[in-house]
């Protein structure tokens, strides 16, 4: 009786336990599914927020061509400064001789050599050399930064080899990229506005950083100079226009994002020099301060907004660029954990640490094409320490980066064109003439979707018929290359010459 008892009793333990675990189950996959229905309602409020359909990108367009007049009206005048660059020739393809470049812009500095061979043999050779910036000098006197900088440059300089050899008291000439704020005076010089990018040399603001360049060589005993200031901007556009003389601007998608293109010099209200011959000017848009009421701002772009450096500015480069497109994912990722179990139980500790996800790792994830999406998996888990997650939860990160992807790749098109409408390029006549928008950076590079989908929504925007009569071209170190065809294009002996035959 006893033995029979137990095991009734054994048994009636084990229903239980059934019945509980049963039930906990049951508790369990209702709460998953709770879960997956508010991160479902989430995404889709997510994507309604993001969306950019084309009746509302021409309205971004014909925001940023009324802010590109404004701005070339009068200084001030629109939140696009619209800076004149005083190039007001592009090279030709026609540049011969050896000219040198130096592409300063944070951390590291570039030296190159370009050897130019004219229309027949184009760039015939071409070296580079990067070089680290010792982290005191950033924060130490003009006078050593540029001694440096200077120092550097004789050393490449020295590494000339048989087949560089100027002719006899020809002077180098050198294509200066200075990705910093500087106000313009002429093409060889400019006043530091301010350092950026953990720079701080206090001094020097206010300061010619051409003159300063100058000195600094002449104290090497180098026979050099400055012959062109530029931005990467204005150095793509360069660079495109020596490969292709159809190219009309050039946009850089990279870790910001900027524009610059060739404008009539008597569309300038604000310039009051005498006309260049040209008849033209480069204009650089400092396109990435561009806000408009059209811009489909989320609360995430708020909260990143008011929460960095500079409250207010840079709106439209916070959307488009590679600087922030990973860190808004991370918040929209932050939000779907505190509201839902996207992650699990608890939120990733990593995932509340600022721009812990990187662009780089969004566009990689993104573009995971597994069937059971491991390389997203994989970025969760290396970057946010996220070990475990089902693959409903990588899609739903996947479509994250694809909202916001979308949003600034259709953005970032809807300004390319609001250049053209500015240039009246736009008409419902097809155009005789090719447009060729030159482009580089990062995000441009090796974001395949968002190239892909920028350039199909141009398309879209300028319709079956003027859509072939407009390209986009990558052009790659623009930076570098770009500024020593400038200093080709303005070299004191091809101006010479062209006097002499004039």
């Amino acid at each position: 009786m006893r033995k029979a008892a137990a095991l009734a009793s054994a048994a009636m333990a084990a229903a239980a336990v059934a019945v509980v675990s049963t039930v906990l189950h049951q508790r369990q996959r209702r709460a998953a599914k709770r879960s997956e229905r508010a991160e479902a309602v989430l995404l889709r409020d997510l994507q309604k927020r993001c969306a950019a359909p084309v009746e509302l990108l021409r309205q971004v367009a014909d925001a940023m061509a009324a802010e590109m007049r404004a701005g070339l009206a009068a200084e001030g005048g629109s939140d696009l400064q619209m800076l004149v660059t005083y190039v007001d020739s592009l090279p030709s393809g026609g540049e011969k001789g050896m000219f040198y470049a130096l592409d300063l812009g944070g951390t590291n500095f570039r030296v190159l050599r370009v050897q130019l061979g004219g229309k027949e043999r184009r760039i015939i050779k071409q070296d580079s050399e990067g070089i680290s910036i010792p982290q005191h000098l950033m924060s130490s006197s003009s006078h050593e930064l540029f001694d440096f900088v200077a120092a550097a440059l004789a050393k490449f300089v020295a590494s000339e080899g048989e087949d560089c050899h100027l002719p006899e008291g020809t002077q180098r000439e050198l294509g200066f990229t200075f990705s910093f704020p500087v106000k313009q005076k002429s093409l060889a010089s400019g006043t530091l506005i301010k350092w950026t990018k953990s720079f701080a040399i206090d001094e020097m603001v206010g300061k010619d950083v051409v003159a300063e360049l100058n000195m600094a060589i002449r104290r090497q005993g180098l026979d050099m100079k400055v012959t062109a200031l530029v931005n990467d901007t204005v150095g793509t556009l360069a660079a495109g226009r020596y490969v292709d003389h159809d190219t009309i601007a050039a946009v850089i998608l990279g870790t910001g994002s900027n524009a610059a293109y060739i404008d009539h010099a008597d569309a300038i209200p604000k310039w009051h020099g005498s006309l260049p011959k040209s008849g033209n000017m480069v204009i650089n848009m400092e396109w990435g301060n561009f806000k408009s009421s059209h811009l489909p701002l989320t609360e995430f772009d708020q909260e990143l907004d008011a929460e960095s450096l500079n409250p207010g500015k840079q709106v439209y480069e916070k959307m488009i660029s590679g600087m922030y497109m990973g860190e808004l994912v991370r918040r929209i990722l932050l939000k779907m954990a505190q509201e839902t179990r996207i992650f699990g139980d608890n939120i990733p500790p990593k995932l509340e640490r600022p721009y812990i996800l990187r662009t780089l790792d969004m566009l990689i994830m993104h573009h995971d094409t597994s069937s059971d999406l491991r390389t997203v998996a994989n970025k969760l888990k290396e970057v946010l320490g996220i070990e475990y997650t089902s693959f409903t939860t990588r899609k739903l990160v996947l479509d994250v980066c694809e909202a916001i992807a979308t949003r600034g790749a259709r953005l970032a098109a809807a300004g390319i064109y609001g250049i053209i409408q500015k240039l009246g390029q736009h008409s419902d006549s097809p155009s005789t003439r090719r447009s060729v928008i030159a482009v580089d950076g990062g995000v441009y590079k090796y974001y395949t979707f968002f190239s892909q989908c920028m350039e199909s929504t141009l398309s879209d925007m300028l319709g079956q018929e003027l859509a072939p009569s407009v390209m986009i071209k990558h052009v790659n170190d623009g930076s570098g290359v770009g500024a020593a065809l400038l200093a080709a294009s303005y070299s004191q002996y091809h101006q010479a010459e062209s006097a002499d035959s004039s």
